[in-house]
């Protein structure tokens, strides 16, 4: 098993600065090349249903011209397949998705959704895209990921960032099951400087995404120095 680990960072929330004032400025996509730039190893969005921060123009432009990885995260509808069959991200990350949350708040019911997923999932196959899905670290969770057609599994670090107990635990437990699942695994939600090299640090684990803190560190010290301190405590947590 290689020992890198990757940072996919989430732009999401510049695209939210934008919208607050209206106009053009900042642009997620002038965002994701300098992202790049600092050493990030992909990009990751969420086209919202409801388009309350990554606007479609904003997607288009990012999956077509960025010439990166893109992470294009996205509810489990027939529209989001349509455009992500059309954009052609490097990888869907399908989410949970509720009009009234402020952000992800837990993992998708795959068990339970089961029957919607299942085609969506075969027709992002079809289209040459891995397809993710985002997970609460349970095991009967991950084996239906692996069932329904998924390559990877993002396990979702909210709780654990949360400092719910024993979480760590069974983030590892989680992660330690998906080579014999044959799942590639990620991980992020609510990963700061502070808290990530515990997860970094699971051997499993390929890539981690991470969005909000950055923008927010990014504000006192610039985005290439929030991604590069980011990168280097990930990968000290390898060494």
């Amino acid at each position: 098993m290689t020992n890198a680990i990757r940072l996919g960072v989430n732009i999401d929330h510049v695209a939210t600065l934008r919208n607050a004032r209206g106009g053009l400025h900042p642009d997620p996509y002038t965002v994701a090349v300098a992202a790049m730039a600092a050493g990030a190893d992909g990009i990751t969005i969420h086209l919202r249903e409801d388009r309350r921060h990554i606007r479609d123009d904003d997607a288009e432009r990012i999956c077509l011209k960025l010439g990166a990885p893109i992470n294009f995260e996205m509810a489990a509808s027939g529209e989001m397949a349509d455009i992500a069959c059309r954009l052609r991200p490097h990888g869907v990350c399908i989410v949970p998705e509720r009009r009234a949350e402020i952000t992800t708040e837990g993992g998708l019911d795959v068990i339970a959704n089961k029957g919607q997923l299942l085609p969506i999932i075969a027709r992002l196959n079809g289209a040459g895209i891995v397809v993710s899905l985002f997970i609460d670290p349970e095991t009967a969770q991950l084996e239906a990921a692996a069932a329904v057609g998924a390559a990877v599994v993002e396990l979702h670090t909210g709780a654990y960032a949360n400092q719910r107990p024993g979480e760590l635990a069974r983030l590892a437990a989680a992660a330690a099951l998906t080579t014999g699942l044959g799942l590639e695994c990620h991980a992020g939600h609510g990963l700061t400087y502070a808290n990530v090299q515990p997860i970094a640090a699971l051997p499993e684990i390929r890539e981690l995404n991470i969005g909000h803190y950055l923008i927010g560190e990014a504000l006192l010290v610039g985005l290439p120095a929030s991604i590069r301190q980011m990168k280097t405590l990930m990968q000290e947590a390898r060494s």
